[in-house]
């Protein structure tokens, strides 16, 4: 795993556990170890649909803080590649590509699927900045922190997996976030990776 990688997945993991006094203090060290202003950015932006505004609104401040008094520039250059127009049709094109063809009318079964489809995936994993392989990661991590989430961390690590960030990586990624969530949940996150691995691979 790269040490971009092992960033990554700190700056999410303390998204999803709300740990903004260390996310001050490691933001820095990410910054140093080869993440990038807007990468850090984008964590950020990819957390809001999975923890909500509410939990991720303390992290923009603590990130802008800490990037100008580093000199960087802010506002960052826009990364979003989506109208109010497209979103929607966008959004349904990125769901289907990452989670399959099922997915196709999801916004049509209610009003918070909807939302799903234009906002989280038509406004979000559309960005530039972060990669379809980045952004699924970075979502687990999220998912996994904040625990109480399995069926959607299953569903997340199984895109993963296909996407090539496969269970050994996962793995890899859960073990070096123990200190940070601790214990139960990491063993939770590692009965769903095992079971994600299953189903998309077959037993062993």
């Amino acid at each position: 795993m790269s040490i971009r990688a092992k960033m990554l997945s700190m700056l999410a993991y303390l998204l999803g556990m709300q740990g903004v006094d260390k996310h001050k203090v490691m933001l820095p060290v990410a910054l140093d170890n080869g993440v990038s202003p807007v990468e850090a950015k984008e964590v950020l932006y990819q957390a809001v649909d999975y923890l909500g505004l509410g939990r991720v609104f303390p992290f923009f401040k603590a990130t802008n803080d800490i990037l100008t008094a580093r000199g960087v520039d802010l506002p960052l250059a826009s990364q979003a590649t989506t109208t109010m127009e497209n979103r929607l049709e966008k959004g349904e094109e990125t769901q289907i590509r990452l989670f399959g063809p099922q997915m196709k009318d999801f916004a049509k079964k209610g009003t918070i699927n909807k939302w799903l489809v234009d906002n989280c995936f038509g406004d979000y994993y559309t960005r530039k900045g972060l990669d379809d392989r980045d952004r699924e990661m970075v979502t687990f991590c999220y998912i996994a922190a904040q625990g109480g989430c399995e069926p959607q961390l299953l569903a997340h690590a199984q895109t993963n997996i296909k996407l090539g960030n496969d269970k050994e990586f996962l793995m890899k990624i859960i073990e070096q976030n123990v200190p940070f969530i601790g214990h139960p949940r990491s063993l939770n996150a590692v009965t769903v990776v095992n079971q994600a691995d299953e189903a998309v691979n077959g037993k062993d």
